[in-house]
């Protein structure tokens, strides 16, 4: 018998690797696909249990690093990716090189463990504070019939997993410093049949219910231990006013200094009154408050005015406030605070917690916002109780990934509402509401029709079922 050399061995585990990946093709495009969705190309990425690289070299990262604890695979990987980075490493002492990826994968990986909660510990390492963690892994109600595939030889042979459900994880993570972001489970047919398979996949299997069922659990989570800036944050408000003018004086009375310093930006849209006249009055009487600064936006909505506001922001948080004033400026501090201790990454607002003044919002208003909140909390993976309220607050450099990714949804959303919640999903951005009292107005009417609007919206919604959850 003539002995193997070493390539020669790592050659082979890699091609027997590959030929099973090739064997469920389908299962491991469909998996590569969720991870592309949540992983753009050209981001620095960084696979836990690498094995041959395969997944690694298809989401395409400008710099990407793969560890695994079987040299042959790893050397396997080397020679097939030779533009990746591949180590042959423990998970449980892994070394970085000092390195951070926007990415952190363990897909397929966290049920072989020995001692998960290490493993996610020294992932703090390679985080920075936009870092997200992505854990895939199978459900254990497919168990048994993963088993019977095993032995009839339609599934790779491997050891027993360990027996870790979404709350398994959720708990793991919380006590590594682990934030949970959204969780869910995909897939109901792992083997291509035509058309049914990608119904069935696409749809149903994120359906209520028939979603407990999917063959692999998703979580995305972030480092607490980097969510904190280092430096105190400056902030920019930004002020869409359309017939607004009579609230435009008690804004800038009552927008508090926050941070280490605060911009406010009036962006005024196409008022029937001296909105614009008011504006521009406040602007050079208030010079020594706050600092202020006043535009006309060029197109029409409040999506085109906030767009304006920030285009010229200087904050490192972005902040709306609606120049009606029903969010009363005094509550602005709550959101700043959300944000700046790192407890959340959009911010939002939620006028359906607390008992409202009377004339404040009617009933087929509130109706409508409520099956918003029912709707989108379960097509983002996230609680939201109020898609509508127009305070919503952001990092500079959030909002800058975002518009740099508002090619995905297109230019679909007048209002501005949608256009950064549906960003800010699709960054897996941690979401927070903070409750407030939504007041009365006191000057004007309301530029919103209910009906023409609402109904706009429904649209928007079905929308975007098809590029966030139907995906």
């Amino acid at each position: 018998m003539i002995a193997l050399t070493d390539s020669q061995v790592s050659a082979q585990a890699g091609q027997e690797r590959q030929r099973w990946i090739n064997r469920n093709n389908y299962y491991y495009k469909s998996l590569t696909r969720f991870l592309q969705y949540n992983v753009p190309a050209g981001k620095s990425v960084l696979e836990v249990g690498c094995g041959t690289g395969y997944m690694l070299n298809a989401l395409q990262p400008s710099r990407g690093m793969g560890i695994d604890i079987r040299a042959d695979l790893i050397e396997f990987a080397r020679t097939t990716y030779p533009d990746l980075i591949f180590k042959q490493q423990d998970a449980n002492q892994p070394d970085f090189d000092g390195e951070t990826f926007d990415y952190i994968i363990l897909s397929d990986t966290i049920g072989y463990l020995d001692d998960v909660q290490q493993v996610l510990v020294q992932l703090h390492a390679a985080c920075h504070a936009d870092t997200r963690l992505i854990i895939t892994y199978q459900n254990a109600l497919w168990w048994p019939v993963l088993e019977v595939a095993e032995s009839i030889g339609l599934k790779m042979p491997e050891k027993r997993q360990n027996w870790l459900d979404k709350g398994d994880i959720a708990n793991l993570l919380t006590i590594s410093d682990f934030d949970t972001v959204r969780t869910g489970k995909r897939m109901l047919m792992p083997r291509y049949i035509p058309l049914f398979s990608g119904f069935m996949n696409r749809y149903v299997a994120n359906l209520p219910l028939f979603n407990r069922l999917g063959l692999f659990t998703f979580v995305v989570a972030r480092s607490l231990r980097h969510a904190v800036p280092a430096t105190v944050p400056s902030v920019t408000v930004v002020v869409p006013a359309r017939n607004e003018a009579g609230n435009i004086d008690d804004i800038v009375r009552r927008t508090p200094q926050m941070g280490s310093h605060t911009q406010l930006i009036f962006v005024e849209g196409n008022s029937t009154d001296n909105t614009w006249a008011e504006v521009q009055r406040v602007c050079a009487t208030y010079t020594d408050t706050l600092e202020l600064s006043c535009m006309q936006q060029p197109g029409k909505g409040k999506g085109d005015a906030v767009r304006k506001g920030y285009s010229h922001a200087t904050g490192d948080i972005l902040m709306i406030l609606d120049a009606d004033m029903t969010v009363p400026p005094e509550d602005l501090p709550k959101f700043y605070e959300a944000i700046a201790s790192g407890r959340g990454e959009y911010i939002n607002g939620s006028r359906l917690v607390y008992p409202m003044e009377d004339q404040a919002m009617r009933t087929l208003n509130i109706m409508g916002n409520k099956f918003f909140s029912m709707a989108f909390s379960w097509l983002l993976s996230q609680q939201i109780k109020d898609t509508l309220c127009g305070t919503k607050v952001m990092t500079q450099a959030n909002y800058k990934r975002l518009a740099a990714g508002r090619g995905y949804f297109g230019e679909f959303d007048p209002f501005g509402d949608f256009d950064l919640i549906f960003g800010s999903a699709k960054l897996n951005l941690k979401f927070v509401e903070i409750p407030i009292r939504y007041r009365a107005r006191t000057y004007g009417e309301t530029n919103i029709s209910r009906f023409k609007h609402g109904w706009l919206l429904l649209k928007m919604t079905f929308f975007a079922l098809n590029k966030i959850k139907f995906v």
